[in-house]
């Protein structure tokens, strides 16, 4: 859902799927072929929020600052389940694990990850391509060219959901029982497998 405050009413790019269980108030500005997942809590009413094109925001997520802050997603962030960002800058293409928390003032540079469950702590600057690791965080090594490839190749899988939400999605009754002309999950798998070269 979104919420008008103190005369400020989220933008949202309508080529991006935000999920009506997620709650955007006041000053956001959510750009193309982004994901929002349900129970995701974008708060811009002390400061503001701007995801740029391609980010996912997953499920539970809370993204919020101090007065007078501006919180930036760069192109292609993806924040998995749970994260939350207060505060931060965070860059191109960077990945936050899931339930990391990265704290105020921190400026996370492209291409980063971020591993889960991390603590970064305030005004950490942290430089390009690094992985963050710990409570509270520290480098732990470079991201190797075989690492961001995998990180972009999840994140485009959540670049082309807006679209299947909007082809796909709807409320719906459950099956009283297992049936014969469900779609073959196996066959998604693959396909999903084959586009971050995994294995089952």
């Amino acid at each position: 859902m979104f919420y008008a405050f103190r005369g400020f009413t989220p933008v949202a790019d309508p080529s991006s799927f935000v999920h009506p269980q997620a709650c955007i108030t006041g000053n956001v500005i959510i750009g193309k072929n982004v994901y929002i997942g349900p129970g995701a809590a974008l708060r811009g009413d002390w400061g503001g929020i701007v995801i740029k094109d391609g980010c996912n925001i997953q499920e539970n997520c809370t993204i919020h600052m101090f007065p007078g802050v501006i919180v930036v997603l760069e192109e292609g962030a993806h924040i998995g389940h749970g994260a939350i960002i207060h505060g931060a800058h965070i860059g191109k293409n960077c990945l936050i694990g899931m339930n990391s928390v990265i704290m105020d003032n921190v400026v996370l540079r492209d291409e980063c990850i971020v591993g889960a469950l991390s603590f970064v702590k305030e005004g950490e600057k942290i430089e390009r391509r690094s992985v963050m690791a710990g409570n509270p965080a520290k480098k732990v090594k470079e991201v190797s060219d075989e690492m961001i490839a995998w990180k972009t190749a999840g994140t485009q899988l959540y670049q082309q959901l807006p679209q299947e939400m909007k082809n796909f999605w709807q409320p719906c009754e459950p099956l009283p029982e297992q049936e014969a002309n469900r779609p073959k999950q196996e066959e998604l798998y693959h396909t999903l497998g084959r586009t971050l070269n995994v294995k089952r």
